[in-house]
């Protein structure tokens, strides 16, 4: 590795208010997050709530509770951060290879097998990866990450027997019900997605739902799952961390392969991903034809049964994971394209309703329907980010943070983190309100309440959107204490990125620490992917040419700079600068 140049940061820069704030802001969090461990987990990480299967309350809420909390380690937050989420990720493993279901036929054995999923939908797998796939940029050595990252990869890349998910000749995954047993190759059932009958009147159901009858119903119609579905492409987040942690090819090429093919099929559908391939590998064949159809396809609505209303669950956004890890190994800008193509050829369809131009959302047998005023723009921030160009902003509406980046809202970041402080009050408050006990208590009942707040100090430090659960990051910038070997910033060092051009990134680095001299790697990207070509300031410029730049900054010092680099040009890859 080339050697870091490093930079000193000697003038002297009163703390702005937002940087205090974010440092205040970051243990306000931390003191939250352990006093909800304390109630809601044990000392061996299990969930102290009564284990069950379903689509409503299942394992992926249980470690959901912990979502952000790596993330926060990551920006700078403290070491307890990182091994309550360990200890919870391991024991989150056990207690749910451990939960069995009765009547679940494929659970019977456990939730769990091989420490995954035995079989589920990547909205739920991707919700049971809400930590896992954070701890690569805490942790990446460890041990148990690599071998269960390696080991989950292969359950899609047909490396075992017992998991053949993946078809290699039509590049489809067999069924929206897939995991470490394998796919489901029939008809769903409500009780497969709800899971085994509960005690009436014990539990707080969320979900809307007032017994276990109804909670049947709700996923009566969630029968078409055998074929592949956009929603699937949330599992090449498994190869893609593997990838930038081994840097092994065959990654790299699975991902493409199977992101490839859906590029292909959203193509020759009108630019319009299909929400069901068959097991032929043709467009809508396992529902009758239909590209719109299958569940959580373009015309899933159902009934939601409380009520009687509709409800509209089209969940084919999702498979914008599987283009954003491919636009990550290559920079291929075709995977940027054939989403806003999509969004264009959606929008298409609007029509005047009532005297207001109106946009589709979903499409079944009578063609398209449920409009909107707002044109159809699911993903339009995330191409925005990485491409930056004005044709891609086309469907955003109004956004503070980019008013702010593009110069219109200087009092934003002091009101969004001030926002964060009662976002988590309001949290600490539900927690300790919260009067169920571990037995009426079920797996997504804290979901709420969990105080990691990460969304503003994500795009004030690193440039880039809340993160997805189970994707992949694409940001700016990342850092790292060379003091202290670990990720994220020192103690007492604020960070703000101002303003982002395709090229240019302009950030203020302070030291509120008026007698300690504080050092910071700045790292172009979450993976290294990007190349920093230099860095200047009012003053001077500095040639770079490496993905990562060191600053010293002496006691109180701060300085705005501006780093241009070329973005995705580098193989991403989780090692630290050192």
């Amino acid at each position: 590795m080339k050697t870091i140049k490093s930079i000193k940061i000697e003038d002297h820069m009163a703390p702005p208010v937002w940087a205090v704030l974010q440092q205040e802001l970051m243990q306000a969090q931390e003191r939250a997050c352990e006093e909800f461990y304390e109630k809601y987990f044990d000392e061996k990480g299990y969930m102290l709530c009564v284990p069950r299967w379903g689509g409503d309350d299942g394992p992926d809420d249980a470690i959901e509770n912990l979502t952000g909390w790596p993330l926060l380690y990551m920006l700078g937050g403290s070491e307890k951060l990182l091994s309550l989420s360990k200890l919870a990720q391991d024991g989150h493993i056990r207690q749910y290879t451990e939960a069995k279901t009765e009547e679940v036929p494929f659970c019977r054995d456990g939730m769990y097998y091989k420490e995954f999923p035995v079989m589920f939908d990547w909205i739920h797998n991707g919700e049971s990866m809400s930590v896992f796939g954070d701890l690569g940029f805490c942790d990446p050595k460890d041990r148990d990450f690599e071998r269960r990252l390696r080991r989950w990869s292969g359950l899609y890349m047909n490396e075992d027997p017992e998991a053949p998910n993946y078809d290699p000749e039509h590049k489809i995954i067999k069924s929206l019900f897939n995991g470490s047993r394998g796919p489901l190759l029939r008809k769903a059932t409500a009780l497969d997605w709800t899971g085994d009958p509960i005690e009436e009147g014990r539990f707080t159901l969320l979900h809307g739902e007032r017994n276990y009858q109804e909670m049947l119903d709700h996923f009566k119609d969630y029968t078409d799952v055998v074929g592949d579905h956009p929603s699937n492409m949330v599992a090449t987040g498994l190869p893609f961390n593997a990838y930038a942690l081994t840097g092994e090819e065959k990654y790299k090429t699975w991902i493409l392969e199977y992101v490839d093919a859906w590029l292909d099929r959203t193509r020759a559908n009108g630019n319009i991903i299909p929400s069901n391939v068959g097991l032929d590998g043709k467009i809508g064949s396992a529902c009758d034809g239909k590209w719109y159809g299958g569940c959580y396809g373009w015309g899933f609505t159902t009934t939601v049964p409380q009520n009687g209303q509709l409800a509209h669950r089209n969940t084919v956004h999702l498979g914008l994971a599987g283009f954003s890890h491919a636009y990550l190994l290559t920079g291929d800008t075709k995977y940027i394209n054939v989403w806003r193509d999509m969004m264009d050829a959606i929008n298409a369809n609007s029509k005047e309703i009532d005297g207001q131009k109106m946009y589709p959302r979903m499409h079944g047998d009578e063609g398209w329907y449920l409009y909107s005023p707002q044109p159809f723009n699911l993903g339009a921030m995330d191409l925005y980010s990485w491409s930056m160009t004005d044709e891609n902003r086309t469907y955003l509406g109004e956004d503070a943070w980019l008013d702010y980046l593009n110069g219109n809202n200087d009092d934003y970041p002091v009101e969004a983190l001030q926002a964060d402080f009662t976002t988590i009050r309001k949290k600490i408050d539900l927690i300790r309100n919260d009067t169920t006990t571990p037995d009426t208590r079920l797996s997504d009942n804290p979901n709420p309440y969990n105080p990691a707040t990460t969304g503003t100090l994500f795009q004030q430090m690193t440039g880039s959107p809340s993160p997805k659960r189970a994707q992949a990051i694409h940001c700016r910038l990342r850092y790292f204490d060379p003091v202290n070997r670990r990720p994220g910033l020192p103690e007492h060092v604020g960070v703000l990125i101002d303003s982002m051009t395709d090229e240019d990134t302009s950030v203020t680095f302070v030291n509120i620490n008026q007698s300690e001299e504080k050092e910071v790697i700045v790292q172009a990207g979450a993976y290294g992917e990007h190349q920093i070509k230099n860095i200047w300031s009012e003053d001077s410029v500095t040639e770079v040419d490496h993905h990562c730049i060191g600053l010293k900054l002496s006691p109180g010092a701060g300085l705005r700079v501006t780093i241009t680099m070329n973005r995705y040009c580098n193989k991403p890859s989780l090692d630290f600068p050192w």
